[in-house]
């Protein structure tokens, strides 16, 4: 596929100029001479790129077509797919770390006789690193010819934005961001959790790797001492061909230098495992929940099931007993389990046997939205391979962590959560019990546990909590909500007389953008792991920045500034927010527009004021059947001097102020609330 030929839908021309498709739909009603479709349907057009590129140009809407938005377009524009040409530009990437003189000297050559030269030049690469039975085949020229301009750029591309992991984790993550019902994919905050508490193997099993994620997480932790482990033995293994190719490829760029050994299978688990005499050090796995067409039929007398036989209901029992199969003695599994298997009867031999023969050891109950599914709290189970002369544990720890992070899917506090988690596990794992800490963690007797129900839910084993906190503390509470509500108080605006509506002289967002004004940016892009993000979440409750981007460097982020407007587009609602020095700094999240004003033109409080407006809001905003979406350019807001903005943007921070302390004192008032609710049903509060 030439460069020409490279195929953009206008969700993609929207990505390239920074705007809404709402903005491309309009670009196309307005422009005579916008770019004619290409291809793609009636509904969802496609159109050349090189097209819509000089078009923007021409416009003034873009400079130039950033090189990792032409190589992501042609990779999604191409004619296998993009899935196909991901693995083909692994494969180069490899090529073009492992043997970087090799790769110019092939790159010297025609397109042509590059497709030729490439399949002998990868094989010598794919089959010391991945063996002979292998998930990654090495692609033909007839499958690498309409790819080399792609891999011509991919290498390219992989100079300029810091290495071949870089680039090829940002394609990936594109792939898997813009294709989210196809894949289930495990957060990095409980990859890392469930790697920690494995420590640092020799060896580690992912009998369900999906993207890999959890076998990076291993290779990522440091050794437990300097004269640990260089590198771990990955294995993993994936039952879609094309996901297991992927995933290896992802974790052999990941392993610097070649260091990790990476054996990738593609098939299930549980029909036809892979590694039939592995005895791993750790196995880590976030296998497929409530399948009930796991094998159960097939797999009656199947050896793994040490245990007890699964029932047909049971799916994540067969892979608790795949688990420990493929360990060492004394070798640690962690999987991310629902919580309906702790507790439902047609397990509960099951987990009575696990609980007799010491081979579980921990239930770690995470918060809602750690995991998809996000809606319910998953559970983490903890086992150990019980050696033949060993002896069974006593006590099983039970950790209930949803107290430890706020509600909500972008607000759990994971380094809290690590450390509580962590701590409990080194001195359990150490001493055998751990201190009571209640509505936390307890160690509970086997004994204690093997009743009728042998339910292992930590929260129906757990003490209660003192409510909220203690007395102490919902007195405190009570006095920051009497302050708050007297702030309120002097807050209130007051009443004004009515007048008849003013028609000022008005401009656009958009308008303002062209003359210079402000400046327009998209939020969504990200380059560091860890930064911290706006989120739009974040923008609707007016709380602090609490969202992470993903691991780069793939993208500039968009680093917000003091005085900066974020409006978000999705939704509906008419919402803005001013950036404040202890905001300023963080990047800007995804749905989300910033404005920078220029101070010698435009009052920020002025701006986001009239920006706030029902009607405003109203006449921007373009409806779909399940959404609605924010043209920020069309917004209007009248031509006043700055004296004038100033006015009203005094006006309008006092508002703000005013606003927020209702915020905060809705947030003490439910706090309050529900801490004398339970002390009174727990007892540590008198009615009186």
């Amino acid at each position: 596929m030439s460069d020409n030929a490279a195929e953009v839908t206008a969700a993609g021309i929207a990505r390239l100029a920074g705007v809404g498709r709402a903005a491309v739909s309009n670009w196309r009603r307005r422009h005579p001479d916008f770019p004619r479709p290409v291809g793609g349907t009636e509904t969802s057009p496609s159109f050349a790129l090189s097209e819509v590129e000089q078009w923007l140009r021409d416009q003034g809407k873009i400079a130039e077509v950033p090189l990792r938005e032409r190589v992501w377009q042609q990779l999604a524009g191409h004619p296998a797919g993009a899935v196909p040409a991901l693995i083909h530009t692994g494969c180069v990437l490899l090529l073009v770390r492992d043997r970087p003189t090799a790769w110019l000297q092939l790159a010297a050559v025609s397109d042509e006789k590059l497709a030729h030269l490439l399949p002998p030049a990868l094989e010598e690469i794919l089959t010391p690193r991945f063996g002979a039975h292998r998930a990654v085949p090495t692609p033909g020229t007839p499958e690498l010819t309409p790819s080399v301009p792609l891999l011509r750029a991919t290498a390219e591309l992989a100079a300029g934005m810091g290495g071949a992991r870089q680039t090829y984790e940002f394609l990936l993550g594109r792939h898997l961001d813009a294709n989210p019902r196809q894949y289930t994919l495990t957060p990095p905050g409980p990859a890392a959790l469930m790697a920690a508490l494995v420590g640092s193997p020799r060896s580690v099993l992912d009998p369900a790797c999906g993207t890999g994620t959890l076998l990076r997480a291993v290779a990522s932790q440091p050794p437990a001492a300097p004269e640990g482990p260089a590198a771990t033995a990955l294995h993993g293994q994936e039952a879609d061909p094309d996901l297991a190719a992927l995933t290896a490829l992802r974790l052999a760029l990941h392993a610097e230098n070649g260091a990790a050994e990476v054996r990738i299978a593609a098939d299930d688990s549980l029909r036809a495992d892979a590694f039939p005499h592995l005895a791993a050090d750790a196995v880590l796995c976030h296998p497929p929940f409530n399948e009930r067409n796991w094998g159960h039929d097939e797999l009656a007398y199947d050896p793994r099931w040490e245990y007890g036989f699964p029932a047909r209901t049971e799916s994540e029992l067969a892979w608790v007993q795949h688990a420990l199969a493929r360990l060492r003695d004394g070798g640690t599994a962690v999987l991310l389990m629902p919580p309906a298997a702790a507790s439902r009867r047609s397990g509960r031999r099951i987990r009575a046997d696990l609980l007799r023969r010491g081979a579980l050891r921990a239930v770690v109950a995470l918060p809602a939205g750690a995991a998809p599914p996000y809606g319910i709290p998953l559970h983490l189970w903890v086992l150990r391979k019980p050696a033949a002369d060993g002896r069974p544990a006593h006590e099983l720890l039970l950790v209930d962590t949803a107290d430890l992070s706020a509600a909500g899917r972008d607000k759990l506090d994971w380094q809290a959560l690590h450390t509580a988690v962590l701590d409990t596990w080194q001195v359990f794992d150490r001493r055998g019990t751990v201190e009571e800490r209640p509505g936390v963690s307890r160690a509970v007797s086997v004994i204690e546990l093997l009743d009728d129900d042998v339910d292992l839910a930590p929260a129906r084993h757990l003490p209660p909590p003192a409510a909220g906190g203690g007395a102490a503390e919902l007195a405190d509470v009570r006095e920051q909500l009497a302050d708050t509500l007297r702030m309120t108080t002097e807050l209130t605006p007051s009443t004004v007389e009515s007048t008849q509506p003013v028609r000022w002289p008005a401009t656009t967002v958009g308008e303002l953008a062209r003359a210079g004004a402000l400046v327009l940016r998209a939020g969504g892009a990200g380059a560091a792991s860890g930064e911290t993000v706006l989120t739009e979440q974040d923008v609707l409750t007016g709380s602090a920045p609490s969202g992470t981007l993903p691991e780069g460097p793939a993208e500039d982020p968009v680093l917000v500034e003091a005085g900066d407007i974020v409006v978000p587009v999705l939704g509906g609602g008419a919402v803005v927010r001013v950036v404040d020095e202890a905001t300023a700094g963080a990047a800007l999240g995804r749905s989300l527009q910033l404005l920078r004003p220029d101070p010698e033109a435009l009052d920020p409080w002025f701006l986001a004021g009239f920006l706030r407006g029902t009607a405003n809001n109203r006449q921007a905003s373009s409806y779909a059947s399940t959404s609605t979406r924010l043209d920020v350019r069309r917004l209007q807001l009248p031509r006043l001097p700055l004296e004038d903005q100033r006015l009203y943007g005094e006006r309008f921070r006092t508002l703000a102020a005013f606003e927020d302390a209702l915020r905060l004192a809705g947030r003490l008032g439910e706090q309050l609330v529900q801490g004398l609710y339970d002390g009174l049903t727990d007892g540590t509060v008198r009615p009186e």
